[in-house]
């Protein structure tokens, strides 16, 4: 009484289909199978590098506008 065979394995198939029905059974499987394509696209996107969102740094060149004509006022 060790493993299974072929023939077990066909019964059980189908006294399975014969209680949850082909169409529910095949909807089980679509289902699985958009799951697991949503999984892998979420790592997927997860695995791509993010932009920096640190602010810009001014340089020594760089002119602010309105500082620069509140001095030309005075």
């Amino acid at each position: 009484m060790g493993s299974f065979s072929v023939w077990h394995w066909l019964i059980v198939l189908v006294i399975v289909m014969l209680v949850f029905g082909t169409k529910k059974l095949g909807n089980i499987g679509s289902d699985l199978g958009k799951a697991i394509k949503g999984f892998k696209d979420g790592m997927k996107n997860d695995e791509e590098p993010k932009p920096p969102t640190s602010t810009p740094v001014a340089d020594a060149s760089t002119v602010d506008v309105d500082t620069k004509r509140k001095t030309e006022d005075r």
